[in-house]
C-alpha cells in the first residue's frame, strides 16, 4: 500500500502513480499545482506560506530560500537565443516567451541545419547524465517515480519553420518537411535510448498540436505526417516496459484513439478546449487523464465555483480503478491566492481524502 508522506509532493510517489496510471485501484488522485517565475516574483513569501500550508501536494517546503526575482533564458525580457537557433523574444519577465526566429524559415537552409547533439544538449543547456543517474537513483531509493526528459515533437516543427511555413508545408506535401519529420525522430530516439539506459519509469514528451476546439492540422494530416513519428518514438518506450506521458495543449478530442494506438500512457486534456463531457466520452478507461484544470477561468471565477470544478471532475472521470490525475497550472500575477487556496483545498478533499 503506497503511502501519503508530506515529505514529497503526492504526484512523485512511484507506487500509487503508477496505480492510478496502469488503472490498479491507487490509494489517491494524484494531484499537483506549479506556478510561473512570474507568480513567484509577484507574490514571494505569501505563496510560500500558501505552499507550507499544503504538504501533502507540495511536500516539505524550506521557506526563505527562493530568489524570487532571479531567472533567465526565455523567462528573462528581452531576447533569447536556444540550443536549436530559435530566438525566443519575450515582453513579460517570468512568462516563458514566443519564437520568433526561426532557423528552417527557408528551406534552402535544411542543407547546412544540424540539431543539437541529444547526448549533449538539451533544449536550453548541457546534459549531465552522471549527475543525472545519481538523481534518479536517490529518486528510486525514496520511492518516488523517475520520469525522463523527452523533448518537443510537433511544437518542434512550428518552432523551427514558423507557424504559417509549417502549416504551408502539410497542405502543399513538402518533401522536405518528410525528411525534417524523421531528422527530429531519429533525434529524439538517441535522447530516450540514452534515457531508457536510466532505468527510467516513464518519458515525458511535449508537443502542443490543439486549440481551442480542434487541432491545428485534419486528423487526415495528423495520421499521415506526424503518427508515425509518435508511434515509432513512443513504441520504443513502451517495449522497454516505460510508460509515456504526452502533455499538449488544446482540443485533440479527434486523435484519442490514435494516441492510444502510439503507446500513449497518459496525457493532460485541457479542460475548458476539450470540455468535461468530450474529455469523459474520448479518455475516460482508454488511458490515464491527467486532468489540466481549467487556468483560463482562473483569475475571473469564485472560490467556490473552483472547488466545484475539482469535485465535479472527480466524480465525472474517476473510476474505481484509477485513470485520473490532475493538475493547476498557475501563470502570471492575475489568479487571486484566495483561488490558489481554494484549488488547493478542493484537491486535499476530493483527491487526496479518497485515500
Amino acid at each position: 500500500m503506497a503511502t501519503l508522506d508530506n515529505s514529497y509532493p503526492n504526484k512523485d510517489i512511484r507506487e500509487n502513480y503508477l496505480k492510478a496510471l496502469e488503472f490498479r485501484y491507487p490509494e489517491w488522485i494524484p494531484c499537483s499545482v506549479a506556478f510561473s517565475p512570474a507568480t513567484w516574483k509577484h507574490y514571494r513569501g505569501k505563496l510560500e506560506d500558501l505552499i507550507v500550508a499544503h504538504p501533502l501536494i507540495f511536500g516539505a517546503y524550506d521557506k526563505g530560500k527562493r530568489d524570487f526575482d532571479s531567472f533567465g533564458g526565455p523567462y528573462a525580457e528581452g531576447y533569447y537565443t536556444d540550443n536549436w537557433g530559435c530566438v525566443w523574444r519575450n515582453i513579460q519577465p517570468g512568462l516563458e516567451g514566443q519564437v520568433v526566429g526561426h532557423p528552417l524559415e527557408d528551406w534552402a537552409a535544411l542543407e547546412t541545419y544540424r540539431f543539437p547533439d541529444p547526448i549533449l544538449k538539451s533544449e536550453r543547456g548541457e546534459w549531465d547524465w552522471g549527475g543525472t543517474q545519481k538523481w534518479a537513483k536517490a529518486r528510486r531509493a525514496k520511492g518516488l517515480l523517475v520520469v525522463g526528459g523527452g523533448e518537443r515533437l510537433f511544437d518542434r516543427l512550428y518552432m523551427l519553420r514558423g507557424f504559417k511555413n509549417l502549416m504551408a508545408d502539410i497542405v502543399r506535401g513538402s518533401p522536405q518537411l518528410v525528411r525534417l519529420v524523421k531528422m527530429l525522430e531519429e533525434h529524439e530516439l538517441r535522447l530516450v535510448g540514452k534515457w531508457l539506459e536510466m532505468g527510467v519509469d516513464m518519458m515525458g514528451f511535449h508537443t502542443d498540436i490543439g486549440m481551442q476546439t480542434g487541432l491545428m492540422i485534419s486528423p487526415a494530416q495528423f495520421r499521415r505526417y506526424i503518427k508515425p513519428m509518435f508511434k515509432s518514438i513512443f513504441t520504443t518506450c513502451r517495449k522497454a516496459g516505460v510508460h509515456v506521458h504526452l502533455s499538449s495543449d488544446g482540443c485533440l478530442l479527434d486523435i484519442v484513439d490514435d494516441l492510444v494506438e502510439c503507446g500513449v500512457s497518459a496525457h493532460d486534456p485541457q479542460f475548458r478546449a476539450n470540455t468535461l463531457n468530450g474529455i469523459e466520452r474520448a479518455y475516460k478507461g482508454k488511458m490515464c487523464i491527467d486532468l489540466d484544470l481549467d487556468r483560463q477561468a482562473f483569475a475571473f471565477v469564485s472560490p467556490r465555483v473552483l472547488q466545484a470544478m475539482v469535485r465535479g471532475s472527480v466524480e465525472r472521470l474517476n473510476l474505481p480503478e484509477g485513470g485520473l490525475m490532475m493538475k493547476a497550472e498557475i501563470s502570471g500575477t492575475n489568479v487571486p491566492l484566495e483561488n490558489i487556496e481554494a484549488i488547493c483545498r478542493a484537491m486535499e478533499r476530493h483527491c487526496l481524502g479518497r485515500r
